[in-house]
């Protein structure tokens, strides 16, 4: 009877059969392997690019890698050394070879010459990509959704990733490639661009010590904090005066039935670049001439629309009797009581309330009406 007992409990002393070994051999043969020979708990990915002196665009590449999660921990291997790159698990700006699937990523072959405009089709910005503007093609989405907070068909993902390349990375490629913004002699000198200040960060050409790797660190943190500071920017200050003038387009017959005056719902919004942007996409079609809104003292404003976005001509100047005139004198020759200027040019005026303020845009879009008459005298 003991005997038979002591057989009973065997089973249950005894370790169970190694279930887990088959799970384990199912799963190693579900997963790819990796272009370097790592598991989790091993060393982390690794992003190669070349050493000796650095510039913008590799740096900026780096810091933009970093910033995903898959490579927030990552190694910065820099070396020319073909197989120590050969390990890495991406590699920018060395190497001569731009192939995606396997995460190369230079620029610098003859053979290269792809801008956004080449690679990602409806894009129009034509200057060669460098290895930053590379990383930002094939990351930047993943990347700007990531830091946004949201996923990468949101809207604003697309916005601002156009904003972000037209305003921060294609200068880096284009300053990288060589590629100047103006014909002849220039001016004046710039020397405090941002690749002008990472090129500072390598040692000078006579200190004893030619060391680049802290210089490189500092390089990386400084892109990557002016990279997030933009970002910060258009969403929280560009984005919100975006929304403002697209909700101001689309109330603009409520202000007047002409449809060629919007009112801005604050005052200080930066309007220009939004309104020539979104102009275009209205139904039906007009051209926006005038825009009021309050200043900062609570009074209104009437401000002609610029010609073109940096242009001193309007395309619907205030009549040019009004010109330099203030308060009485203002309202005796416009007619409209509490007018408080109009500047010399014609541009922008104000008056102390919104039915003046508007009153005054009306009466210049007549004026012109008046001009345009087939019985008006200049007329042939």
């Amino acid at each position: 009877m003991g005997c038979r007992f002591l057989r009973g409990l065997l089973p249950l002393l005894l370790p169970p059969p190694p279930l887990r070994v088959r799970h384990r051999m199912h799963s190693l043969e579900c997963v790819q392997p990796s272009k370097r020979p790592r598991c989790s708990l091993m060393a982390p990915p690794r992003i190669g690019t070349h050493n000796g002196t650095f510039h913008c665009d590799e740096a900026l590449a780096c810091a933009l890698l970093r910033l995903l999660p898959e490579y927030q921990d990552a190694e910065i291997v820099r070396t020319r050394d073909p197989e120590k790159l050969a390990s890495c698990d991406v590699v920018v700006d060395v190497g001569g070879v731009y192939d995606p699937e396997r995460h190369r990523y230079d620029h610098h072959q003859r053979s290269f010459t792809e801008t956004m405009s080449s690679l990602s089709p409806g894009k129009p910005w034509q200057t060669k990509l460098s290895s930053a503007g590379l990383i930002y093609l094939h990351f930047g989405h993943k990347l700007l959704a990531q830091l946004l907070g949201t996923c990468e068909e949101d809207s604003m993902v697309g916005t601002l990733y156009d904003k972000m390349y037209e305003n921060f990375v294609e200068e880096v490629d284009a300053v990288d490639n060589g590629i100047s913004q103006w014909e002849g002699e220039p001016r004046y000198v710039l020397t405090t661009t941002l690749s002008a200040r990472v090129a500072r960060l390598n040692p000078t050409w006579n200190q004893p010590n030619q060391d680049t790797e802290a210089g490189f660190k500092r390089a990386m943190d400084l892109v990557r904090e002016e990279f997030l500071e933009r970002l910060d920017f258009y969403q929280h200050s560009w984005m919100p005066a975006r929304a403002l003038v697209e909700e101001a387009l689309t109330q603009r017959l409520q202000v007047d039935p002409s449809g060629e005056i919007i009112e801005l719902a604050k005052g200080g919004c930066p309007w220009k670049e939004h309104l020539y942007h979104l102009e275009s996409g209205l139904s039906p079609p007009v051209t926006i001439a005038f825009v009021i809104y309050t200043d900062q003292a609570g009074q209104w404003r009437v401000q002609c629309v610029p010609k073109e976005l940096h242009s001193f001509q309007s395309r619907l100047p205030l009549p040019e009797s009004w010109r330099g005139l203030r308060d009485e004198a203002l309202d005796q020759v416009s007619g409209i009581p509490g007018c408080i200027f109009v500047h010399a040019s014609g541009f922008i005026g104000g008056h102390h309330t919104r039915e003046g303020a508007l009153s005054m845009a009306r009466a210049t879009l007549a004026q012109r009406l008046a001009l345009v008459s087939p019985s008006h005298p200049l007329i042939q």
